[in-house]
């Protein structure tokens, strides 16, 4: 047998009701969303009956989901799983970030607060959203995003599948273009186009917010956004080779795209066989199970993914 990663999702994962299973049956999982509603008070009550329009802020995306996402991997580690790498998708790096042990439990919540703050503002700067394109190359991606002003090949999340954030005016028209070219266009449910110039200044103010933590080296190996690689080494393919310190990497990858493709084939290539997806939805060991049809994966979003797992 292989080796056995967590991973981390992203927004859009969320849905009102997340996490109660898991508090109510997890002690692990109950210390998380306890310690994280003494920081920000009324956090349970948004993960376990706020509406979904709440939670679709971006301000309560973010926290919410960080939290649900821990309590899983505790409850999941307290259940006899154990995590070999990890990897999150976007907001989700930060989770894993901080699973991983580069920051306390603490100071991850702390830095999610503010990168949802930060990406939040970005968003109402400029009205951007994003579309999953589908049935379509990257390449062929790449190629009708070039028609337009502002659309942004940002996630390469699959074979088929790319996210695109794209200036709201030119949505529709970017929609059908899509369609022109044989693809279909999905609208996701975000609040801004993430991972693109949209989030520029959102990137560099986290840069100076991660500069005010005291980061440290990740304890198990960790695969990067920005790079498809480990914190520990950089993509030989990207302009930015030797980038590898938490601060790069998790400041660029806030307006630079998801390369997740690239990253789930590294992970395979050092190893990893077996993919835990920890938190809501199941969206990630979706596009593992397209990328690697082979790999084994597992889902722990409700406390009866971990019962039978004890002892």
């Amino acid at each position: 047998m292989g080796r056995v990663a967590f991973l981390f999702p992203g927004q859009g994962a969320q849905f009102s009701g997340m996490g109660k299973s898991l508090y109510e049956g997890s002690a692990a999982a109950r210390e998380v969303f306890d310690l994280y509603e003494q920081i920000r008070p009324g956090l349970k009550e948004l993960c376990f009956s706020g509406s979904a329009e709440e939670l679709a802020q971006t301000v309560n995306t973010q926290p919410a989901l960080f939290a649900c996402e821990m309590a899983a991997a505790k409850a999941a580690e307290e259940a006899g799983l154990t995590c070999e790498a990890a990897a999150g998708f976007s907001l989700g790096e930060v989770t894993a970030y901080t699973f991983a042990g580069g920051v306390s439990l603490e100071e991850g919540f702390q830095l999610v607060i503010k990168r949802a703050e930060l990406m939040h503002a970005d968003a109402q700067k400029a009205a951007s959203g994003m579309a999953a394109v589908l049935k379509l190359s990257a390449e062929q991606v790449e190629n009708v995003c070039a028609g337009f002003s502002h659309a942004y090949p940002v996630n390469y999340n699959a074979p088929g599948q790319v996210s695109v954030a794209v200036a709201a005016d030119e949505m529709d028209a970017f929609k059908a273009a899509v369609k022109d070219a044989g693809g279909k266009a999905l609208p996701l449910k975000v609040s801004g186009g993430f991972h693109s110039p949209f989030m520029a200044q959102a990137a560099e103010k986290f840069a100076d917010v991660l500069s005010s933590f005291p980061l440290d080296s990740p304890k198990i190996p960790l695969y990067s956004n920005y790079t498809a690689g480990p914190y520990d080494m950089g993509a030989p393919d990207t302009a930015d080779a030797g980038a590898s310190s938490a601060l790069t990497l998790l400041s660029r990858q806030i307006s630079a795209p998801v390369r997740w493709e690239a990253l789930v084939r590294n992970m395979a290539a050092a190893g990893v066989d077996t993919f835990v997806e920890v938190g809501p939805g199941t969206v990630l060991t979706g596009l593992v199970k397209k990328i690697l049809p082979d790999a084994v994966t597992v889902n722990v979003a409700e406390f009866s993914d971990v019962e039978g797992r004890r002892g």
